[in-house]
């Protein structure tokens, strides 16, 4: 049978199914050369082909029969395996839809060619190809990522879930503190109201992509700014536990300032100038080592870089390391931000609490964790602010700390 005897959508078909293999590697080349997708860059052959050559496979399907209903439950089955391989590959919402996208366009791209070496491939039957693909990659597209959605939902549910026993474990040993019972009740309803919140954002971006398709961006940007503020929120959560969790012998070494401090540079410095402020460094030549421990010393300093980046908008973030009288050495953050009232002083040290009302991504908890490892640390800080006009914090440490006595 001819092809003037064959329907012209399946006929057309039959010839994506024949260059299956090389349309496949078309698009993985496209992906590959897509500065957007810096995650593929890392995947094999196969980890990037993934269910891509069965998603083409089902999407002929839907070509031979003009109908998306009847390949829909393969095409959903492909498409979350797809999403949920992505989610754990690192993929980014954005990022997915990107690549997505791409297989659109190759799609497109073979219509076009079709058509041009057919002539009774007509204008109407092109037409017809494409709204099919357009229908099915969209349907490929909105599954996968209700399948990152839901791995981040799950995601979250273990972490609320780990937030809660260990709330649970905190209660039992509360009854006992008094006043400390009411401070760790006021972080569970913090973070299951701010968590509530993100829940609550996400959802509606997933309708939003739903209901109005032509808004996916919009709602893609809302979803991925939730995921990055609640990234936020946990890792400090997760940093908190574990400095006020661990009862575990300080570990003392010996190590040379001038690494750390050329390591927080390193660091530190391409997010505070991306916001285009200024990063000033400075460090003392008649610094050389000192005995502490390095892990709980490069937290109070990036807490404090990572606070005066957040709460400066222009002007600059200082770093510096200098050697003081009577064997110490000092630390000192200072910024031109929003800076902290007289009022506001005491509190700041005070979990989930602000100096502002801005809405800035965090729990609150980055000067608390600062707090109780210069406590560790043997560490005496000062700060000074001035609302408007910028904070300066310094902290005053032994060059040799003293291991603490055992009981």
């Amino acid at each position: 049978m001819t092809d003037s005897h064959v329907l012209p959508l399946a006929a057309f078909a039959a010839q994506v199914r024949l260059q299956q293999v090389d349309l496949t590697e078309r698009w993985m080349k496209a992906v590959f050369h897509d500065a957007e997708l810096t995650e593929a860059d890392r995947l094999t052959y196969e980890q990037l082909a993934d269910h891509i050559p069965n998603i083409l496979d089902e999407i002929c399907s839907v070509l031979e029969n003009q109908d998306l209903d009847q390949a829909e439950g393969a095409i959903e089955r492909d498409a979350r395996l797809h999403g949920k391989l992505r989610w754990k590959q690192g993929y980014r919402i954005d990022e997915l839809v990107r690549e997505l996208d791409l297989f659109r366009q190759m799609l497109s791209g073979a219509v076009v060619e079709y058509s041009e070496s057919r002539p009774s491939f007509t204008r109407r039957h092109e037409e017809r190809a494409r709204h099919f693909i357009d229908e099915a990659v969209s349907f490929v597209t909105l599954t996968s990522i209700r399948e990152v959605v839901s791995e981040r939902d799950r995601t979250i549910d273990d972490y609320t879930g780990r937030l809660e026993r260990a709330n649970h474990e905190l209660t039992l040993q509360q009854r006992l503190v008094g006043d400390l019972y009411e401070s760790r009740m006021q972080i569970t309803r913090s973070v299951v109201h701010d968590l509530r919140n993100f829940l609550n954002v996400f959802s509606m971006a997933l309708q939003l992509i739903s209901r109005a398709p032509a808004k996916i961006e919009t709602a893609l940007a809302l979803a991925n700014r939730q995921a990055a503020d609640m990234k936020t929120l946990v890792d400090e959560l997760v940093e908190y536990s574990i400095v006020l969790g661990d009862t575990s012998p300080l570990v003392l070494e010996r190590f040379g300032l001038r690494e750390l401090f050329d390591e927080l540079v390193i660091s530190c410095e391409p997010a505070i100038e991306v916001k285009g402020l200024r990063f000033q460094a400075a460090f003392d030549p008649a610094l050389d080592t000192v005995v502490s421990n390095r892990l709980r010393l490069k937290q109070i300093a990036l807490n404090l870089l990572t606070n005066a980046a957040k709460y400066t908008k222009a002007g600059q973030v200082e770093l510096s390391m200098v050697a003081v009288e009577g064997d110490l050495w000092r630390l000192r953050v200072s910024d031109t931000g929003v800076g902290i009232s007289a009022s506001d002083r005491e509190r700041v040290f005070i979990e989930f609490e602000r100096a502002t009302d801005e809405d800035i991504p965090g729990a609150g908890l980055g000067l608390a964790i600062v707090k109780e490892l210069c406590r560790m640390l043997g560490g005496q800080m000062r700060f000074e602010s001035q609302e408007g006009a910028g904070t300066i914090f310094e902290i005053s440490f032994p060059l040799r700390l003293d291991a603490p006595e055992s009981k």
